[in-house]
């Protein structure tokens, strides 16, 4: 196809993209306004979400894949905390260059034949704690674990919390969620969606805190990173991601960005929903956008002082509510 004005087939798929996006938002903005609070049935606990941050980042090693003891350390850490809330739970193991990666896994609703996946990465990316990256995700698991326990749901949910997501491993089959998304679509499970919890603690107010893969972008959504944002396939994302959108924001625990992601905008698959969307799962990405706004990302600096606890656990919630009033 030959395109007028001399105007890029990518230019001008951002140009079409930004003008749906500033429609959509727009909608969305009118039906936000005098949206009731949630009350949550079993909310997040601050300080529970402090205790397992501290876990996670205060450890002898880093827990990246190099240091595998310190990698099964971490994992039987989730196992037992999981174990304790859990209908049953378990490890995914599978090897790499001859050691062994855990998957950790825990479920609830187990009567439900559909179920959906909620998953998270614990291992970090060189010698850093990872609090943001992705002890935050982790967390979110693991707090979410307590809240689900005894709740009436109307689908199987699987907790999973996923191995070497990071480099050197990231965009290979050596992925724990590779490993688990082939596993799900090889045995014909039926998944009606996944949702991958990537970095939601970092949150700033300050004005120019937030950036974009592209810089219009900022006219839509503010340059303040002070919001939560879900991240789904520009189109055909499935049913289960509209309706978990529209339950997140119908519970109106925190300010909520939408972004519609086509496949040309960088950082919109980095996490393990790429390997879900791989295997032609519905899936979306939670998170506070990575790098765009933490500068701390795959830095050593990236530390629990640098969290916002509050805001967090509010994601939490936004999460929890969201999977409960799913029909």
């Amino acid at each position: 196809m030959r395109f007028k004005n001399n105007i890029k087939p990518t230019k001008k798929k951002l140009i079409l993209f930004v003008g749906f996006l500033c429609i959509a938002i727009f909608l969305w903005v009118v039906k936000e306004k005098n949206r009731p609070i949630q009350k949550s049935p079993f909310p997040a606990n601050i300080e529970q979400v402090k205790k397992h941050l501290t876990a996670l980042t205060q450890t002898p090693k880093f827990r990246n894949h190099k240091n595998v003891d310190q990698l099964n350390e971490i994992a039987e850490y989730i196992h037992q905390n999981f174990k304790t809330y859990a209908d049953s739970t378990g490890f995914q193991e599978y090897q790499v260059d001859g050691q062994v990666y855990k998957n950790v896994i825990c479920s609830f609703g187990t009567e439900n034949s559909k179920r959906i996946i909620i998953g998270a990465h614990y291992d970090v990316c060189g010698d850093q704690q990872g609090a943001d990256d992705n002890a935050t995700g982790v967390t979110a698991l693991l707090e979410l674990a307590r809240m689900f326990k005894g709740q009436k749901l109307n689908y199987r949910v699987d907790l999973v919390a996923y191995t070497l997501e990071e480099p050197p491993h990231f965009r290979t089959e050596n992925m724990g969620s590779f490993i688990h998304a082939k596993y799900l679509k090889d045995n014909k499970i039926d998944v009606y969606g996944m949702a991958s919890v990537e970095m939601i603690g970092y949150f700033k107010d300050e004005k120019g805190s937030q950036d974009f893969p592209v810089g219009i972008l900022s006219w839509i959504y503010g340059d303040k990173g002070d919001f939560i944002t879900l991240v789904k396939k520009f189109s055909g994302a499935g049913p289960f991601v509209g309706n978990f959108i529209d339950h997140f924001k119908d519970s109106n625990q925190i300010k909520t960005a939408i972004f519609p992601a086509p496949k040309f905008v960088g950082g919109v698959d980095y996490s393990d929903h790429l390997n879900f969307w791989k295997f032609n799962f519905p899936a979306l990405m939670i998170t506070d956008t990575s790098f765009f706004r933490n500068k701390n990302y795959h830095q050593s600096t990236d530390t629990l002082e640098t969290l916002d606890t509050k805001r967090m656990t509010k994601v939490i919630d936004a999460i929890f509510l969201s999977i409960i009033h799913l029909k």
